[in-house]
């Protein structure tokens, strides 16, 4: 039998899975281009059994819940509608208004109390005229395999956060007075169209809005390299829920990104 467990370290919201990050581990069991879907919210640190199936799909169980599932995606890559230089986006990071009011603040991808060389501190913003929002990154040590390359799972987290913030902001969900409203990634596809980003690079993630129907929010994102080449894309749909109540921050007020 095959088992996946998610460490503590790659959560999302508050107990649970980010994800992105678990949507890349459960990709991993399909060959070549993946549909994730997730089921219910991923527990961490508890082993989940992986079934697959003869048409190269696999399901993943925590007892009889069904937690996600996978397929290969017979999609193509996604039509990136612009890219940005690394000033473009560490300005827009600048400008993010999303972080004044985080949902997640713990995330591991955008959360602002995780750490360098814990959390991968992804902070997009909106770039001015056009609808994309955009943020540096630098990958480190701590999400790299023995070659120095970011680990394939670790692409699809920072491919995640990043279209949600930007599905959420272009539907009027974070409008700088405040969320209400939280969102939660529901599908995700993903490709690798270059090889992966090795420790210390330079990149950026960029990410736009495709459109709102009810609850569902769509969105796209693509990794880019330092040259500004394309290393991964994914298109994402995300669901609009309720935003969890928060306990009261014991921490010192503020934050630096």
């Amino acid at each position: 039998m095959n088992v996946l467990t998610i460490p503590s370290r790659f959560n999302g919201p508050a107990g649970v899975g980010n994800g992105g990050y678990v949507c890349g581990r459960i990709a991993a069991y399909v060959d070549g281009p993946a549909t994730v879907t997730l089921r219910r919210p991923p527990p961490l640190d508890t082993p989940m059994e992986v079934q697959r199936d003869g048409d190269g799909s696999v399901r993943v169980r925590h007892g009889r819940t069904l937690i996600g599932e996978a397929a290969p995606s017979p999609a193509g890559p996604l039509e990136i509608p612009a890219t940005v230089s690394l000033a473009e986006a560490g300005a827009a990071a600048r400008g993010a208004r999303y972080f004044a009011d985080p949902v997640f603040p713990d995330c591991f991808v955008c959360g602002m109390n995780r750490g360098p060389g814990d959390g991968l501190r992804i902070f997009p913003g909106p770039v001015k005229g056009v609808a994309l929002w955009a943020a540096p990154w630098t990958p480190d040590r701590s999400v790299a395999d023995s070659g120095g390359r970011v680990r394939a799972e670790v692409v699809w987290a920072a491919l995640d956060c990043p279209s949600g913030i930007a599905a959420a902001e272009a539907a009027g969900l974070g409008d700088g007075a405040g969320w209400d409203t939280a969102i939660l990634l529901g599908r995700m596809t993903a490709a690798t169209l270059a090889p992966r980003p090795a420790v210390g690079d330079k990149c950026r993630v960029i990410a736009w809005p495709h459109q709102r129907d009810g609850r569902k929010l769509t969105a796209g994102s693509a990794l880019l390299g330092p040259g500004g080449e394309v290393l991964a894309v994914a298109g994402a749909v995300w669901l609009t829920v309720p935003r969890p109540v928060q306990e009261p921050d014991t921490k010192a007020a503020g934050g630096t990104r």
